[in-house]
């Protein structure tokens, strides 16, 4: 497949629609591998990976669970909907970052961020792993879970399961000509 065609192949595949089937180390190691290829400036490579497999997910879900029950009432179909991701995902990725505040303005770290899970993606779709990036309303509340460096933030989740059936076609509300001023 070339790049265009697994470009514009690409889809979240939601944990919902996840098999349960587990993926090897080997498939995990190729998608954070691509993932360090990612452009970034200064060369600072920002991004920071938590593979969280196993029982792990379990007290993610929980941590995640309990945090939403301290800012307010949390319905019990909010909680199961939050919990199954996690029991129906083989493998979640916190996706954090490391900043130097000094060196670089964060925009350009997240960036940076955003293009190495886009690769993690894009390997993802090649290899026939579904996956999806969320960010839960806690986010913030991460560093009390996972040990992040001075500067380091966690900024959402990479939920990976394989699926059976075929993803629907992509499509564009408008043409990239309608998006593009072309300045000669």
């Amino acid at each position: 497949m070339d790049l265009t065609e697994l470009i514009k192949k690409r889809r979240s595949v939601f944990p919902a629609q996840y098999t349960q089937e587990e993926i090897s180390d080997t498939a995990v190691k190729a998608v954070l591998e691509v993932a360090n290829w990612a452009p970034t400036h200064r060369k600072t490579e920002p991004w920071r990976f938590k593979v969280v497999r196993g029982e792990s997910k379990e007290k993610l879900a929980n941590f995640i669970v309990d945090e939403k029950k301290k800012e307010g009432e949390l319905s019990s179909f909010k909680e199961r909907k939050i919990r199954s991701k996690f029991e129906v995902s083989p493998v979640v990725i916190a996706i954090c970052m490391q900043t130097n505040p000094s060196l670089l303005p964060e925009w350009e770290e997240v960036a940076a961020v955003g293009m190495s899970v886009q690769n993690m993606w894009l390997k993802c779709t090649e290899l026939g792993i579904g996956s999806y990036w969320s960010s839960p309303a806690v986010i913030s509340k991460m560093k009390n879970f996972f040990s992040l460096e001075e500067n380091e933030k966690c900024l959402g989740f990479f939920y990976m399961g394989n699926y059976e059936g075929d993803l629907p076609a992509g499509e564009r509300k408008s043409s990239i000509k309608d998006k593009t001023e072309w300045m000669n």
